[in-house]
């Protein structure tokens, strides 16, 4: 369902199932203030599975391409996004894990190695009576038969997406004004806290803001001297995870938006979510007096967003 104006555009404070790549060339020019989005991070998600990478960069590129022509003189596009934490590299070579503090036996390979060297006659049957183990684990040792890396899996790399997306700003138009860091919460709270390597858990994710060149109206009483103090002036923001995605696998908290919406908007002012999701960024938008406009994709989901964005009132400005 697409609601428009006389004049075609997109109505405002309403949800719009399609293609953000079609439906952003359908919004009023110059009439958002602020748009607060979070893309597909091309992280195995259900609603990503049919993308390839360089499909998520067209996208990506795309998307943001066409914010240009829609956002204020002065305004704002923000993006919350994370680090490809498992990117695919068939050109990189296999990190091997030699998981010492996991084995039963702890005859390592350099032991196996002494003792042929003491003993260059001995087959492996001699080496394992000599060592108290078995002969397998003198082959896997000698072998590196049990050291974990794979002789067929395509090696899995982090990629850093913090400057592909600040190249597409700027082809766009765009300068990077600002960024925040939002640590969630520890996430082995929700899974497992190891791994079988040094990598740490991905507990944070970036807001990238860009600037449309403009004037930029600075009001310091959008905010309390302590929300200032303690969030509005911070680069790291503490805000706690949605705890269960039961209505969408990637959903944020309602504090997030919030608080975007609070520095980098005004009441009345326009606020854009083009990959709306469960509509918490409208949701967030009515709460603080904001008009709010949301593109998605999916049906199922553009249906949550408006059922939740009908328990609200819409603002009055």
């Amino acid at each position: 369902m697409i609601a428009q104006t006389k004049n075609n555009c997109l109505k405002d404070n309403e949800i719009h199932c399609g293609d953000a790549r079609d439906l952003l060339k359908l919004i009023q020019a110059e009439s958002v203030a602020l748009s607060f989005w979070s893309p597909p991070y091309f992280v195995g998600k259900s609603y990503e599975k049919n993308l390839t990478f360089e499909d998520w960069k067209d996208l990506l590129s795309e998307v943001i391409d066409s914010h240009f022509s829609i956002i204020k003189p002065g305004g704002f596009l923000a993006i919350n996004i994370a680090d490809i934490l498992a990117f695919p590299d068939p050109d990189m070579p296999r990190i091997q894990a030699d998981n010492i503090s996991n084995k039963k036996v702890k005859i390592t390979r350099e032991q196996v190695q002494e003792a042929q060297r003491n003993h260059p006659s001995f087959n492996r049957y001699q080496l394992a009576d000599l060592l108290g183990c078995s002969e397998q684990t003198i082959d896997r040792r000698l072998k590196n038969n049990n050291v974990r890396g794979g002789k067929y899996a395509v090696q899995r790399k982090v990629k850093i997406v913090g400057g592909l997306i600040e190249e597409w700003a700027e082809e766009a138009g765009f300068y990077l004004y600002d960024r925040r860091v939002w640590v969630k919460d520890p996430c082995w709270e929700n899974g497992q806290w190891h791994s079988l390597s040094y990598r740490s858990v991905d507990e944070f994710e970036y807001i990238y803001i860009f600037w449309k060149p403009g004037i930029t109206s600075i009001d310091r009483g959008r905010l309390g001297k302590e929300e200032w103090s303690e969030w509005g002036s911070r680069s790291v923001w503490h805000i706690p995870s949605v705890r269960a995605n039961i209505k969408h696998e990637a959903q944020f908290p309602l504090e997030l938006p919030r608080r975007m919406i609070r520095i980098f908007s005004s009441p009345g002012d326009m606020v854009l979510d083009c990959f709306m999701g469960s509509g918490t960024t409208a949701l967030a938008a009515m709460n603080e007096g904001r008009r709010y406009m949301g593109i998605e994709l999916l049906p199922r989901y553009a249906e949550l967003a408006r059922k939740r964005c009908a328990g609200n009132h819409l603002p009055t400005a």
